[in-house]
């Protein structure tokens, strides 16, 4: 990653992540489709996502707990003697990855060591939307990809999929408005097909008519109350919803029970 994280770029957003939401500085980012970073820090930890035309190619984290080892023990793709091996010879020779030992040992074949990468990396992205404080930057800039694992996550399914991961949809829900607080669609179908929205989904989504309030569309919608808030936000954000009448924000007083993503 040395490579990639010495070539020149400019900085052209910094923030905090309690001020600045961080679906809402992606989508901007998405808008404008050009290369670059951005880069998370939180304590000790610097979270990086790299971008470039419009979508998440790859994510790096300095937290151990985000390591390409630790990753592969905790879904299992790998015992902890394994590790311990491995780990053992890296410390003998730095110039090792730790996946070219688990194809040299025969722990893991190329195939299998490329989809455990490729989850580990959407890992580190979902794990940056339960982020409720620290720093966020973003810098324009190419960056070399030569030691890098590339995937491509569309920078639109990033931004649902994130969303519905967060642990704690309360701060999102209160971007939203107020319970009275009525939306309107602007979606096309081709656009619910690049953000791959599910069937649910879309039934939650054709409940925003421009007559429904937020609170009428959360308490109808097929998922727990807190659960259609937090994918509300994510068509907000989106841009497949609008206020219908453009209101002064202010914390939405419904009283929805803040659930584990993915619970409904």
């Amino acid at each position: 990653m040395a490579d990639a994280d010495q070539q020149p770029r400019r900085y052209q957003y910094r923030g905090e992540l309690g001020q600045s939401a961080l679906p809402e500085m992606l989508y901007t980012v998405y808008l404008h489709r050009v290369p670059g970073v951005v880069e998370c820090s939180r304590g000790e930890v610097l979270k990086r996502v790299y971008l470039r035309d419009g979508a998440v190619i790859h994510a790096s984290s300095t937290d151990r707990a985000d390591s390409l080892g630790t990753f592969l023990q905790r879904t299992e793709r790998i015992t902890p003697d394994q590790f311990t091996l491995t780990d053992s010879i890296r410390a003998n020779s730095p110039d090792k990855r730790h996946g070219e030992l688990l194809i040299e040992h025969g722990i893991l074949s190329p195939a299998r060591l490329y989809e455990a990468i490729q989850e580990q990396i959407r890992s580190v992205m979902w794990s940056l939307f339960g982020w409720e404080e620290g720093e966020v930057a973003f810098s324009i800039g190419d960056f070399e990809e030569a030691d890098m694992v590339r995937i491509y996550l569309p920078m639109r399914q990033v931004i649902l999929q994130g969303v519905k991961r967060a642990p704690d949809a309360k701060a999102m829900v209160g971007r939203l408005g107020r319970k009275e607080t009525i939306f309107e669609p602007i979606w096309r179908t081709e656009e619910l097909i690049e953000v791959a929205v599910e069937e649910p989904e879309l039934e939650l989504l054709r409940l925003v008519d421009g007559k429904r309030s937020l609170y009428d569309v959360c308490t109808r919608g097929p998922f727990s109350p807190a659960e259609n808030a937090r994918i509300i936000y994510a068509f907000h954000v989106l841009r497949l919803i609008r206020r219908r009448v453009a209101e002064r924000p202010g914390v939405v007083k419904l009283r929805l029970r803040t659930e584990p993503a993915g619970s409904g």
